[in-house]
């Protein structure tokens, strides 16, 4: 993605906050994107015709769709009035993540917007399983939005890998430091660079695979990673023009650093790529990668590769 010409926000029906939306127009506002607000309706209850006849569900699902159709026209006429482009539809489809999925997909979003339900006392995002689904399944950019207002001064955390340890297309790196420079533009941000390094990992793995005893040196397992680990790290950062301040190479599990620097510099948003193997395996997030996900204080992006496409029918 090298632009942001159209912009997709999920409204939740039931609500009566919506940040999402509020990120949404936000950034169309500063990008000059096309804006559509879609929900996705379904009641297995005025679906069954053993309760109604068929003429009566007909008319029953038209008018819930005419009332969710009116609740989006009233969202979107302060924002027309404020001149941003808006479209508004409501598809009676299920599941969620699905019905998302492919419409996104349909209109070419650059950006699908989505709230998180809510914060708990520890400040953890608590993603449904359709977030989850969502971050498995949606080939657009998937920005996860918590509540809370948007600061003056933005900061963005773009999280990298640069060995590809998980898997992942070393490409996808430079697509996640090019998004969130992109959305940095439209939102007035700064963005930092992240990547952790776990040298207790290369000696479990070491000493799991032995049939004896092994001792190593961890100090110099982890200054040899730091050097291997920094090098590739510099090279996209220097590439990316991210000033030293603003790169952080951290020894640890990458589960526990993201979260704490995200505290740190009271980030507004992480930016992330979901793990892939190969182009014939789904996408999944791994269990490290969950728990980071949960610990985040912040808004979450999620990119994918530029090959993925959403295998919803």
């Amino acid at each position: 993605m090298r632009e942001i010409s159209q912009i997709l926000s999920v409204i939740e029906p039931t609500a009566e906050a919506q940040p999402a939306l509020e990120r949404a127009a936000y950034v169309a506002r500063h990008s000059g994107a096309e804006l559509e607000l879609f929900i996705c309706y379904y009641n297995e209850y005025f679906t069954r015709d053993w309760l109604f006849d068929a003429p009566s569900l007909d008319t029953t699902r038209k008018e819930l769709i005419e009332g969710q159709e009116k609740f989006l026209e009233e969202l979107a006429a302060p924002l027309r009035s404020a001149g941003l482009s808006v479209r508004t539809s409501v598809l009676w489809d299920r599941p969620l993540h699905s019905a998302i999925a492919r419409h996104a997909a349909a209109i070419g979003a650059d950006l699908v917007f989505k709230d998180t339900h809510r914060q708990s006392a520890v400040s953890r995002a608590l993603f449904s399983n359709t977030d989850w689904n969502l971050i498995r399944t949606c080939a657009s950019p998937l920005w996860l939005v918590k509540p809370g207002p948007w600061p003056d001064k933005p900061v963005f955390i773009a999280a990298i890998d640069p060995m590809s340890e998980h898997d992942k297309p070393a490409a996808l790196d430079d697509d996640i430091l090019v998004v969130a420079e992109l959305m940095a533009k439209a939102a007035g941000a700064e963005v930092h660079a992240f990547h952790a390094y776990d040298p207790r990992l290369v000696l479990s793995a070491a000493t799991a695979n032995a049939y004896i005893p092994v001792s190593l040196p961890l100090d110099e397992i982890g200054e040899r990673m730091r050097k291997q680990h920094g090098k590739r790290f510099d090279e996209i950062v220097r590439f990316h023009r991210i000033d030293a301040a603003r790169a952080h190479l951290v020894e640890g599990a990458a589960h526990e650093e993201l979260p704490k620097l995200a505290h740190e510099l009271d980030a507004t948003l992480v930016v992330m790529g979901a793990v892939a193997r190969t182009r014939l395996e789904r996408l999944f997030i791994g269990s490290t990668a969950e728990r980071t996900l949960e610990h985040l204080p912040c808004d979450l992006l999620i990119v994918k590769p530029p090959w993925f496409q959403t295998d919803e029918a």
